[in-house]
């Protein structure tokens, strides 16, 4: 405990439940802090950088933009999980740019109509 304490005052670390509250409401915003970091996300272990659930026709499905890097730029896909399916059916790659800022923006620009075509694509 006298460890825990001590590294508190280092490094005054909000409590974990804040952490993880922010890291969903702004995971852009975290993953530029690992860009250049040996731990970025990679081809094999993409980072969940956003989410939202579908309306209409596709109402219950949730969206979630994955990325990561490669080679100098941030690639991602988009990988969707349906209400009663336990599955994730995925794009291909259809995300690159320079920061997971700006494939979020993208990903947010998308209306439903946009990603129900995704949905379709990548549905076997």
């Amino acid at each position: 405990m006298a460890l825990i304490d001590y590294c508190e005052g280092l490094v005054p670390f909000p409590p974990f439940e804040v952490w993880v509250a922010d890291l969903h409401r702004n995971p852009g915003a975290h993953m530029r802090d690992v860009d250049e970091s040996a731990g970025a996300p990679d081809s094999e272990a993409p980072a969940t950088l956003a989410s939202r659930r579908l309306s209409g026709p596709a109402k219950g499905w949730e969206v979630s933009l994955r990325g990561f890097r490669d080679a100098g730029a941030w690639r991602g896909f988009l990988a969707f999980q349906g209400p009663a399916d336990d599955r994730t059916h995925t794009t291909a790659l259809v995300f690159c740019a320079d920061s997971p800022d700006a494939l979020c923006e993208r990903f947010r620009a998308f209306e439903d109509v946009a990603l129900h075509a995704f949905l379709r694509s990548a549905l076997p």
